[in-house]
């Protein structure tokens, strides 16, 4: 640990348990001044669930309204319709209710209300044999509030990703101001996701974990939040499909995404980087090329592969994460530690009835090229600090071995 370190934060409340929507959801709204509280979700969760129905009987006046058309990855059609609907409403507030995809959505549609620009002209640009940049977004935008209905870092980030086909890559945005004012953790809400999606989305909570508990050199608060976050993702993961009716473990899992997301803002560097962590921008191109393919699963079915393909691996990381694992045996250096990390991993996913290899998955393998190719631009991942022609190279002999 070091005493030199940067850590920020930013106004939220965060409640959580039975009935949280009725108890907490108005008083969440009023606490920023909003009166038009307009709710933005997918199809399955206003028809399926009787999610926004609560929500409307606990605003009371204040609801002005929901659009329930957000497809899958935030399509850019989708939000654009969100847009237009919030504008006839005149909302002053916004609620994604749903999953990583409705609030990633629920961002955009900030973005969008609260930008003059053109979204093409404002998203992160890749301008040629330069490094990607992202448009500062200085415009005021409407407080949102959150309840996710699966496990999901994307509940109190401050990034946007939409899918567009007519684009080779997303549309990506960056704005601190889309972060939401409150998350509601509603027991009844994260129940009624179906057991394929929570474990899908647990999935990709657990395996980015993993990968954080390989960094050293932690601050004080990253290390307890991190610490805290591994052991709520690691048991509840476990127990998940073994107890699909207790709403505590589904909760352990929102809090484990919740506090990942702390610790990267305290010092802790992103947790999609680093050999235990999988290719995020593989797992992204994948799961976004082919739509039948989860987040979760996309990101498992590489994840070994990727750990048994790195070299020179650091003993003291490997033996973190093979510690939090229980796999670490005295006398291992450190590709024996990942070896064992890989192992186990490969044990979990097939207990819990997830894939561990690509040709596991509904997609042709002739394909593999093009995934590789769709994973230049990716901010997150990539930034532009690889050529083109390295990354590609580096994605598709991955896939290659995780077939």
């Amino acid at each position: 640990m070091t005493n030199a370190f940067r850590a920020a934060g930013y106004p939220w409340r965060l409640f959580s348990g039975a009935g949280t929507i009725e108890s907490n959801l108005k008083g969440a709204v009023e606490r920023v001044g909003a009166s038009r509280a307009f709710v933005i979700c997918s199809p399955s969760v206003n028809r399926r669930s009787n999610t926004v129905q609560r929500m409307e009987a606990a605003l009371d006046g204040s609801f002005a309204g929901v659009f329930d058309g957000i497809e899958k990855d935030s399509t850019y059609a989708s939000v654009r319709a969100a847009v237009a609907a919030a504008k006839d409403v005149r909302a002053d507030l916004l609620i994604g209710v749903g999953g990583g995809s409705v609030i990633v959505a629920t961002r955009a549609v900030a973005i969008f209300m609260g930008e003059a620009g053109d979204p093409f002209e404002i998203m992160t640009q890749y301008p040629e044999g330069k490094p990607a940049y992202s448009p500062r977004l200085m415009a005021p935008k409407l407080p949102i509030i959150n309840i996710p209905t699966t496990p999901t870092s994307a509940m109190n980030r401050a990034g946007t990703g939409l899918k567009n086909p007519d684009l080779d890559h997303r549309m990506e945005y960056f704005d601190p101001k889309t972060r939401p004012a409150a998350i509601l953790l509603d027991d009844e809400a994260l129940l009624t996701t179906p057991p394929e999606l929570i474990r899908s989305t647990a999935t990709t909570v657990f395996a980015g974990l993993v990968g954080s508990m390989a960094q050293t050199g932690l601050n004080p608060l990253v290390a307890g939040d991190q610490a805290r976050a591994f052991h709520l993702a690691h048991g509840a993961y476990l127990r998940l499909m073994d107890e699909l009716d207790n709403p505590r473990i589904r909760n352990d899992l929102c809090l484990a995404a919740f506090l990942q997301n702390r610790a990267e803002d305290d010092g802790r560097k992103g947790f999609r980087t680093g050999v235990f962590s999988g290719n995020y921008a593989v797992s992204t191109a994948l799961h976004l090329r082919h739509p039948n393919v989860g987040q979760g699963e996309s990101t498992c079915v590489v994840q070994a592969t990727a750990i048994r393909q790195a070299d020179d691996i650091d003993t003291q990381s490997a033996r973190q994460v093979a510690e939090a694992l229980r796999v670490w045996r005295d006398g291992m250096d450190g590709n024996q530690a990942a070896s064992a990390v890989a192992d186990e991993l490969e044990r979990i996913y097939d207990r819990l009835g997830m894939p561990t290899q690509l040709r596991q998955l509904d997609i042709p393998r002739d394909d593999l090229k093009n995934i590789a190719a769709e994973t230049v631009k990716n901010f997150n991942a990539n930034a532009g600090a690889r050529s083109a022609e390295a990354q590609i190279e580096a994605a598709l002999h991955l896939l290659e071995a995780a077939w």
